[in-house]
């Protein structure tokens, strides 16, 4: 074989590879750019699949395959960056808030980018990263916990989801530029959705509560990784 058909298979072969990726996790490495950075891509679509399987025809992000994914991103030195996209329905509390936590504990700079709908737990990962966009015309839904089931004790059961609901509001004012005390206001309203409570925020509506650091697309969001991961390794020079 000579070196340009050899040349030319492996291009063919990184190619397949990254396709599998595309369709198996929704992952791909971006190494591509004029900088030559190597930034890894998280997409996490659908509905949060925790312990319990989702419907088969639903789509879903499964926390078991995206916590070692991470835990990989953090161990391995090549990767430089990573961008997560999110268009999400939410879906399990304690799935979406431990993979929030894992990206916020990433030693290497995060960008998060809302494409249509960043709902429910879908927020805390949202503002997990180091910095967060939204597009004009995505959404996010803040609302109360759901829990579905027989409750024994209705008293125990309703402290458990405050608990639970004091968890993800005290993580996004931490990591968001909203307070807990707004932050269950928009929680809590009645007015905004016909058969629950809670508010449905518009891109500029997110930017405006600090739930979202800007408006800006794909173009943006990559332009600020890339600037992102200059300014750290100036730092460590």
């Amino acid at each position: 074989m000579s070196e340009n058909e050899d040349k030319k298979q492996q291009e063919l072969n990184k190619e397949e590879k990254q396709n599998e990726q595309i369709r198996e996790m929704g992952e791909l490495t971006l190494d591509q750019n004029p900088k030559r950075h190597h930034i890894e891509l998280l997409t996490i679509i659908g509905e949060v699949e925790g312990h319990d399987a989702a419907p088969s025809q639903s789509k879903t992000t499964k926390y078991e395959h995206v916590l070692p994914k991470l835990a990989m991103i953090e161990d391995d030195e090549k990767i430089e960056g990573l961008l997560i996209l999110l268009n999400t329905v939410g879906g399990d509390v304690e799935a979406g808030l431990a993979i929030a936590e894992m990206i916020a504990s990433l030693s290497i700079p995060t960008v998060s980018l809302v494409l249509g709908g960043g709902h429910s737990i879908g927020v805390p990962m949202a503002v997990s990263a180091d910095y967060s966009f939204v597009v004009p015309s995505a959404t996010m839904v803040i609302h109360p916990v759901r829990s579905s089931g027989m409750f024994i004790g209705v008293a125990q059961t309703y402290r458990n989801m405050e608990k639970i609901q004091d968890r993800i509001t005290g993580f996004i004012a931490e990591h968001s530029g909203a307070s807990q005390e707004r932050l269950e206001e928009l929680m809590l309203d009645t007015s905004q959705l016909v058969k629950d409570v809670g508010t449905l925020l518009e891109g500029k509506e997110a930017v405006r509560e600090g739930l979202i650091d800007e408006v800006g697309g794909i173009r943006e969001a990559l332009s600020k990784l890339h600037q992102m991961i200059d300014e750290k390794k100036i730092k460590y020079k």
